[in-house]
């Protein structure tokens, strides 16, 4: 549908939802490229709504930072 970023809505009784928009290529700057600094990247936006009574914010960040080393490295699930 061509959807960038949503935020999704927590229904009781979830405690998270992860709301995943599209994928898109954009240019990114590579430092380790001794010509041709920029890239074009696969990139995607990612959203996870937490209800607080249930789940820590601090805990929701850790889990989206553990998501995203996951999507950007699949054999990590294989390990």
């Amino acid at each position: 549908m061509g959807i960038d970023s949503f935020s999704a809505v927590i229904n009781p009784p979830q405690s998270c939802i992860l709301a995943i928009g599209k994928t898109e290529k954009r240019p990114v700057f590579d430092a380790k490229a001794e010509q041709n600094n920029l890239r074009w990247a696969d990139m995607m936006s990612v959203t996870l709504s937490c209800d607080h009574r249930v789940v820590d914010g601090a805990i929701g960040a850790r889990w989206i930072k553990a998501f995203k080393q996951y999507i950007e490295n699949p054999m990590l699930l294989v390990i």
